[in-house]
């Protein structure tokens, strides 16, 4: 994660500052660019991404965003997975998805890439729940485990068969050895 700095630089300030490759964040008055993602996130990230979507999309349930920017409460962040409810899913007038996201997900999806922070990770999620998400997962590839963040609730260690909490309107039925599983190729 490398912090760029930016002298009272403020969140219209940021939001009208070309994209960098990797995309940057803006937290906290920083300006924190995100690591490149590596092979076993980019692959956790498009499985989890098409696992979702292959069970809500159709049924206009949710669909989940991959990297998808969105500035709410004082930040603008990417997480590696927006979830939002279908009912939730900005649109413009013409019915299409506006380039600008301002609203939490309903469902905030981080992975642990290699040398990225993980407390600013949790950050981003807590963040997220503090304004109206429903669900936090924060994937850790080296140890095989998915901590799962509620609004009100301790959060939760998952590793093995263990089916994962999703939003409650999802048929959707995961588990961390399913999830991680996705990581072996062929």
């Amino acid at each position: 994660m490398t912090t760029l700095t930016a002298e009272s630089l403020t969140l219209d300030a940021f939001l009208q500052q070309p994209e960098t490759e990797p995309p940057s964040e803006y937290i906290n008055g920083q300006i924190l660019q995100k690591p490149m993602p590596k092979g076993r996130h980019s692959r956790l990230q498009g499985k989890l991404g098409g696992a979702i979507n292959d069970v809500t999309e159709n049924t206009k349930l949710a669909y989940a965003f991959p990297e998808l920017r969105c500035t709410f409460g004082d930040r603008s962040i990417i997480p590696d997975l927006a979830v939002f409810t279908w009912d939730r899913i900005p649109k413009t007038t013409a019915g299409e998805i506006p380039d600008d996201i301002e609203a939490a997900p309903d469902w905030t999806i981080e992975i642990l890439s290699p040398k990225q922070n993980a407390n600013k990770v949790l950050g981003n999620i807590l963040h997220c729940l503090n304004h109206d998400s429903q669900l936090g997962w924060f994937l850790e590839p080296d140890d095989e485990s998915i901590l799962v963040l509620l609004p009100t609730q301790a959060p939760q260690l998952y590793q093995g068969d263990a089916p994962l909490p999703v939003l409650a309107s999802l048929p959707l039925v995961l588990t961390a050895e399913e999830v991680f599983r996705w990581l072996q190729i062929g």
